[in-house]
């Protein structure tokens, strides 16, 4: 092999272990913790399996896995779901359907999403237990 030939093999050999030693540092900034769209809370109770749907006031879809739900009278139950549910924290809608007066945590959602100015059906996803809390305001 000819010097110029060996040059040139050594040098992609060190620029591949260079990127080889570089890697985990790579991925270990792709998996740096993001800041969290779920605003903090203080837990006021032990979790519950179901709440009441003419209590239900308002949702508010934190993240692909947090649903906050505003219940009459300012109460709020933090679900956290089991698994991500995709898009769900991008497009911030889903619908449920149920037979009884309450959701619970063996009830599917689905996420709604916008497409071209209509809803359609996204992933549908599992609840987990509503565990009610206080939000804790931010300074701002």
């Amino acid at each position: 092999m000819s010097l110029h030939r060996r040059l040139i093999a050594t040098g992609l050999i060190a620029t591949g272990a260079a990127i080889f030693a570089l890697q985990p540092l790579a991925i270990a900034q792709d998996k740096a913790p993001k800041k969290s769209k779920v605003p903090p809370a203080e837990i006021t109770g032990e979790p519950v399996s179901c709440i009441n749907l003419s209590q239900i006031r308002n949702t508010a879809v934190r993240d692909d896995r947090t649903i906050d739900f505003i219940m009459s009278g300012g109460r709020v139950y933090r679900n956290e779901l089991p698994n991500q549910c995709g898009s769900l924290g991008f497009d911030r809608a889903f619908s449920y359907s149920t037979s009884l007066t309450q959701l619970c945590n063996v009830d599917i959602i689905t996420v709604l999403q916008n497409v071209g100015g209509g809803l359609m059906p996204g992933a549908s996803c599992g609840l987990g237990e509503f565990t009610p809390v206080k939000l804790i305001k931010q300074p701002k």
